[in-house]
């Protein structure tokens, strides 16, 4: 059954990768381009709850979202925030981020507050077809 987290980021239909300990999703609103959700799925609100499994898993997993967000858009650095404050259960928000605007499909995306630390009350606007897009190149890039 997914927490209340997952589901408030659209799992299962965002999955990017969906384990045992954790899911990766792609964020509903794209602060930059390929920003995710990274979602604990066990029944923990502080990360120091997590079980040693779940830690073992997160280093690799961070390995898979770097490589692939680097192979899909070229990004320039990644920001991982845990603010849990609105949302609970423990997760990140993955932000990849960028010096410079990126284009995909047409549409422009621009890291607002490069070099500062993101505003993810900002995004760049996408419909639905867009995410997608944007869900299945990330897919075929990852590892």
């Amino acid at each position: 059954m997914a927490n209340a987290t997952l589901s408030k980021f659209g799992y299962p239909g965002s999955v990017i990768e969906d384990g045992p300990r954790w899911a990766v999703l792609l964020r509903p609103g794209q602060t930059t381009l390929g920003s995710l959700v990274l979602v604990c799925k066990e029944p923990v609100h502080s990360f120091s709850a997590i079980s040693p499994q779940a830690l073992a898993d997160l280093g690799e997993l961070t390995g898979h979202i770097e490589r692939s967000l680097l192979r899909a858009f070229a990004n320039d650095k990644i920001n991982y925030l845990m603010l849990m404050m609105m949302d609970p259960d423990v997760h990140f928000h993955v932000i990849p981020r960028y010096a410079q605007e990126r284009c995909f499909n047409g549409l422009v995306f621009s890291d607002q507050n490069w070099p500062n630390p993101p505003d993810l009350s900002w995004t760049n606007e996408v419909d639905d077809a867009m995410r997608e897009a944007i869900r299945q190149h990330l897919l075929s890039h990852w590892e």
